[in-house]
């Protein structure tokens, strides 16, 4: 029989498992809508958005963010070259790299998707309160593994410490 301390433990965890479930699917549905519209998935929403927090980032930087294989980016990454909203330019020290941006279209598709999640997210923070922002951040930083955490640090994109 589990001590009672174990079973506090388990009720906790699975009520956030709950909640970490049943928020990332309203959080990603806000913007799937769209994404179907448009014949594309959340896929090409992450990259859409890794490249646009990081403009001129490699293609094997993005592999190291996403952790998908080369092949499951080629076919993403291809789709958003050919539909005009990501951009590839050789890099300058080393010719073989691939440095990605948003194009114009790609921009204001990556902020009609931002739009979206953020009418979710913002009045969830303002419903929670002044400190919902802080401990939210300190909760999924504590979730993410270290490399992650270094990942988040190093692009600068980061309020979390």
């Amino acid at each position: 029989m589990p001590d009672s301390q174990d079973s506090d433990v388990d009720r906790t965890v699975r009520r956030a498992q709950d909640v970490l479930f049943f928020a990332y699917r309203d959080f990603t549905n806000a913007a799937d809508v769209l994404l179907e519209e448009i014949g594309l998935g959340r896929a090409h929403h992450r990259v859409l958005h890794f490249v646009g927090r990081n403009p001129g980032m490699t293609v094997s930087e993005l592999l190291g963010i996403l952790r998908i294989a080369k092949q499951s980016l080629a076919r993403v990454l291809g789709e958003l070259v050919e539909r005009g909203h990501v951009a590839q330019a050789k890099g300058g020290a080393d010719r073989r790299q691939r440095l990605l941006t948003l194009t114009q279209t790609g921009a204001d598709l990556e902020r009609r998707l931002f739009d979206r999640q953020k009418a979710c997210l913002a009045p969830a923070f303002d419903a929670a309160g002044p400190d919902a922002f802080a401990g939210f951040l300190a909760t999924m930083r504590a979730i993410m593994d270290p490399a992650t955490q270094s990942l988040l640090d190093a692009t600068g994109n980061s309020d979390v410490r």
